[in-house]
């Protein structure tokens, strides 16, 4: 089955590109396009989509409000929201991750990179690119300094530990699987053991959290 995809933007000719640019992809179909925030909230609780990929500049409710309503830590249900942004250093950025963004892609970031980031969010994942989310991520750790980062319920296994670092660092789950010679289903079962210690929704705030605590450094 295709991936349904909702696309909101405030821009027409951005919002078009990456319809068409999505549309032609096989095995992902775009449902719908917003022009603002308000309007992707309403259509995204009417379609349901696999994946939101929304702009955080929107007049009205912007991108990062949006996400809030839609993947916040109070939604039952909450949908897979990959922000997009113009600027890699966005001051919005700490915003969209705590509103429950999975990923961010730069408008420039090119057609193979955006298939990526719609793929890892509907399978669950983000797209933890080194050269764009992980210096997101490590700008973001910079304004939680002076506030000791949470602990694990359960102290990290050394196994885990080396896969926060890979999860950190950029890789998939098949790359983890070969890098560490060990099975998929293993890196799953250790990514949720560690999401459960940590208290983490997804491999952002594993990401944030492995910032946080220094475990890698920019």
């Amino acid at each position: 089955m295709s991936i349904r995809v909702l696309v909101a933007d405030d821009q027409d000719l951005v919002r078009t590109g990456l319809t068409m640019i999505l549309d032609a992809q096989p095995g992902i179909e775009v449902v719908g396009q917003a022009a603002d925030g308000r309007e992707a909230v309403e259509l995204a609780r009417r379609l349901r989509p696999d994946v939101c990929l929304f702009d955080i500049r929107m007049p009205g409710v912007d991108g990062i409000a949006a996400t809030r309503e839609l993947a916040g830590p109070q939604v039952d249900d909450p949908l897979a929201v990959v922000v997009i942004t113009t600027f890699d250093l966005d001051e919005y950025v700490h915003g969209a991750l705590k509103a429950g963004a999975r990923g961010f892609l730069l408008k420039g970031a090119g057609p193979e990179l955006l298939v990526q980031a719609i793929h890892a969010a509907a399978r669950g994942d983000a797209l933890i690119a080194p050269n764009i989310t992980a210096r997101l991520l490590a700008a973001f750790s910079d304004t939680r300094l002076g506030r000791p980062p949470a602990q694990p319920v359960e102290p990290l296994t050394d196994r885990e530990e080396q896969i926060l670092v890979t999860v950190a660092q950029g890789r998939t789950n098949a790359e983890i699987a070969g890098d560490l010679h060990i099975s998929l289903s293993t890196v799953k079962t250790h990514l949720a053991s560690i999401m459960g210690k940590l208290g983490a929704r997804n491999r952002v705030e594993l990401v944030m959290w492995a910032y946080e605590t220094q475990r890698v450094h920019r």
